[in-house]
């Protein structure tokens, strides 16, 4: 009998965290109204990854991901 509370206790214990949890992300869902506005998506000249353009590093050799394939430059083909 003593275990079958312990297990109830825990196992109300997990289930407040978790619906807590869920709220908090809910409630900020409703703040910044929902998934926001897509972004342009652009290819880094170095290694193809696709990246949000407002995270790009651009230069006159094109769009980069990281600034050590700024370094490197547009990859030769």
């Amino acid at each position: 009998m003593k275990y079958l509370i312990v297990v109830l206790v825990v196992a109300l214990v997990i289930w407040l965290m978790l619906r807590g949890r869920e709220r908090g992300v809910d409630q900020a869902r409703r703040r910044t109204g929902g998934r926001g506005e897509p972004q342009a998506m652009i290819v880094c000249a170095h290694c193809g990854v696709h990246l949000p353009r407002a995270e790009a590093l651009v230069d006159q050799g094109g769009a980069f991901c990281s600034e050590a394939h700024k370094l490197a430059g547009p990859r030769r083909r």
